[in-house]
């Protein structure tokens, strides 16, 4: 999708800070971290959120959050926060479907 920010920073149209890439996912550092260590994990298939991903997508979605928990790990972070942001309602400002991993400090509950 020529308009999707995240589709473009895929087909390297647009610099990341790179830190994991694999056939299934790309994951770089957030350019307005909401924390010390804030990643994007992105799906290479575009979908618009959550909402848009059918029962053909549920091993992406596991991909997903493995790949958090190995990039978590590789940070050496033993404590974070995995969100997914559904709707603009809900703070979804890029409609690509992505994974933030925030870590690197106390998180606050409940959020916000």
């Amino acid at each position: 999708m020529s308009d999707c920010l995240f589709c473009r920073i895929l087909a390297k149209e647009i610099p990341s800070r790179k830190v994991h890439e694999d056939e299934l996912t790309y994951a770089f550092h957030d350019v307005n971290p909401q924390a010390p260590t804030h990643v994007l994990i992105v799906p290479r298939k575009h979908l618009a959120g959550v909402a848009e991903m059918d029962k053909t997508d549920e091993s992406l979605c596991g991909a997903l959050l493995f790949r958090a928990k190995e990039i978590a790990d590789s940070l050496g972070l033993t404590s974070y926060r995995l969100v997914f942001n559904s709707g603009a309602e809900a703070g979804q400002s890029v409609f690509h479907l992505h994974l933030h991993l925030l870590g690197g400090r106390r998180m606050k509950w409940p959020p916000g």
